[in-house]
């Protein structure tokens, strides 16, 4: 089948969202739902559920439906939802994703299998070929996830190739948080006809001037405003790229998480399930300075 060259709606900033929790360690809804609309308010496009900021690995099937009705019931329209799957099976995957789609979610960030080390092409490419079998009629809006760093595996130029050949509009675009420039001057090359999206704030700029179409970012939880004009103008802003370089040192998701009670005064934000674990007080307090530079940065 060949690649489908009818036009697609742009694709814009999503945030990945990061998941709230109670004491108890059970998700808080009600706080999810309420940063969900703040980050559309904010001008982002979409939220991205269950994503790496997410923490879609420790999120059960069962929480996944409950926390996308919340998000629905408290405003979000599923249209506007993006559901990240992270499975090893393609059972496991095909009802994931499956579910998120028949509930109206905008797409599916759809990550390799994680546990099978040193994997070829065409192990791969069986794989998503199996789930978007699996899913049939539903088989829609599919992004593929690139993060290597997380699932010790590439998603290649020539593999995203074979799964537009074979499925066509089904595959919406690439997300790619490889951290690899090289990576995506390729695939942009190759793919920038769908929405190849850019996971490497420190990147996003130089993506979208070479015809990336947006992000799913972690950044977009703090400061959606500062992230629009890289989205939509390709332009830089040094300040979001030290900021970014500031927060690697540190755990990625439990350090979003500290910069969102620093930007919210709420430190039940702070809390993450095991096996994370939380900054301490003092690498909270580092990184919460290193968000206020931001901020004043912004200010001025």
């Amino acid at each position: 089948m060949p690649h489908d060259q009818s036009p697609r709606a742009r694709f814009g900033l999503s945030a990945a969202l990061t998941t709230p929790f109670e004491e108890d360690g059970s998700i808080d809804l009600a706080r999810a739902a309420a940063h969900a609309r703040w980050c559309l308010e904010s001008g982002c496009s979409s939220v991205t559920l269950f994503g790496t900021a997410g923490e879609g690995a420790s999120i059960a099937d069962g929480e996944r439906g409950a926390l996308i009705d919340a998000l629905v019931a408290g405003g979000v329209p599923a249209s506007k939802i993006v559901a990240g799957v992270m499975a090893n099976s393609v059972a496991d995957a095909c009802r994931q994703a499956g579910d998120a789609l028949r509930r109206g979610c905008k797409g599916i960030l759809l990550a390799p299998p994680s546990y099978y080390k040193s994997l070829s092409d065409d192990g791969i490419f069986a794989w998503f070929s199996s789930v978007l079998e699996g899913l049939g009629a539903d088989a829609r809006d599919i992004i593929l996830y690139n993060i290597p760093s997380v699932t010790a595996v590439e998603l290649s130029v020539d593999l995203v190739g074979r799964l537009r050949a074979a499925f066509g509009r089904a595959i919406a675009g690439v997300k790619d948080s490889s951290g690899d420039w090289a990576h995506t001057e390729r695939l942009l090359a190759a793919h920038k006809d769908i929405a190849i999206l850019i996971g490497d704030e420190r990147d996003l700029a130089a993506g979208v001037r070479l015809g990336g179409q947006g992000a799913i970012s972690g950044m977009a939880n703090l400061v959606p405003e500062r992230l629009l004009p890289m989205v939509d103008e390709g332009r830089d802003d040094p300040q979001v790229v030290e900021t970014v370089r500031q927060l690697l040192a540190y755990p990625v998701t439990p350090g979003v998480k500290a910069m969102l009670a620093r930007r919210t005064g709420d430190g039940a934000w702070r809390r993450v399930r095991a096996p994370l674990v939380a900054l301490p007080d003092a690498d909270f307090e580092a990184i919460g300075g290193v968000f206020d530079q931001l901020r004043l940065a912004r200010a001025a």
